[in-house]
């Protein structure tokens, strides 16, 4: 194990653990464009499936929790900002689903 520790730059068994945590956070959050990219082939168009937003909060959310865990000011601010976004993005998405099956 202690190779591995090495290679990831981590000390103890407590820090591989929130490194593997913050790398499966970026896989997650890196999957939101494979999701984005096969959902615009199939329309033969861009467009912004609903899981890209959720793969976005999944992945923003473990990052953000990485960053507090890292206690890195940069990333803290960069990914509390995104997540506001992506939750608002599907607000929007979802008022404009009501009002159009209510009208």
């Amino acid at each position: 194990m202690t190779w591995l520790y090495g290679l990831l730059g981590v000390e103890n068994a407590l820090e591989f653990w929130w490194v593997m945590f913050g790398l499966a956070g970026q896989l997650l959050f890196a999957s939101r464009f494979i999701v984005q990219w096969i959902a615009s082939e199939r329309a033969g168009r861009s467009v912004m499936p609903m899981a890209f937003w959720y793969f976005s909060i999944g992945g923003g959310i473990i990052l953000f929790c990485y960053a507090l865990y890292r206690a890195d000011p940069v990333f803290v601010l960069g990914q509390s900002m995104g997540l506001f976004i992506y939750v608002r993005n599907l607000w929007l998405i979802r008022s404009e689903r009501k009002r159009d099956l209510a009208g």
